[in-house]
């Protein structure tokens, strides 16, 4: 079973961590709060949307970064922006234009707009799955490892537009990475073997000087439960 009835609540306007080791369930519960596969079982909602008897709505909502950050390699960054803007229900050339503008400057791809997807470094190709993401404007984000490949300049001007952008929408981030949890993120959500075995903000999981890392090693590797918020 790769999630045994897991069950959470994120409010808008919050920045969640989904953390976990390999194999946990992360990518399956993402993939099902897309609508990318269905629950076999249970029930959730996006913004008071079904997951399952209205998963195209719930697509319209929501912005998506999966871990593998599939791309167009044969088209033009501006180009491929354009397409997902399309795609995506934004109609008249003015306002797909000013969409892909708003999600080139967010992720700062101005310099490689004019190069073709495939000439750009790992780091610029995770900059355009986050612009794509993006561009929609979506009520909530889900991020699964977002600044993977980065530069450590670019993981910095990353972060901060994640934090920006968990001002005013619901997002859900996916990272291996602590230190990126504690820079961008309000609380935590710990998975392990399909469970929760954590659900509280960053600050309550890091007192009496325990890190976060230390926190998330004891509780990934323990059978119990530690009280949800």
């Amino acid at each position: 079973m790769a999630v045994n009835a897991i069950n959470f609540d994120i409010p808008t306007g919050q920045v969640v961590g989904f953390l976990g080791p390999n194999g946990a369930g992360k990518s399956t519960t993402m993939k099902m709060i897309t609508g990318y596969i269905p629950p076999t079982s249970g029930s959730g909602t996006v913004c008071g949307i079904d997951l399952v008897e209205e998963s195209l709505e719930v697509r319209k909502i929501v912005g998506y970064l999966p871990e593998n950050n599939p791309l167009y390699l044969d088209m033009y960054v501006k180009e491929y922006l354009e397409f997902i803007a399309g795609i995506s229900g934004i109609s008249g050339n003015k306002n797909i234009k000013l969409a892909v503008e708003r999600a080139i400057e967010m992720t700062k791809l101005s310099p490689e707009r004019h190069k073709k997807v495939g000439q750009l470094s790992k780091g610029y190709r995770q900059r355009v799955g986050l612009a794509q993401s993006l561009i929609h404007e979506p009520k909530v984000l889900i991020l699964d490892e977002p600044t993977s490949g980065l530069d450590p300049i670019q993981v910095v001007e990353i972060r901060q537009v994640i934090k920006d952008l968990g001002k005013d929408k619901t997002v859900l981030l996916s990272t291996h990475i602590m230190q990126e949890v504690e820079a961008m993120c309000d609380r935590v959500i710990m998975i392990s073997k399909g469970e929760i075995v954590a659900d509280d903000l960053v600050i309550n999981l890091t007192k009496d000087g325990k890190s976060l890392e230390e926190t998330f090693r004891k509780l990934a590797n323990s059978e119990s439960h530690v009280k949800h918020i």
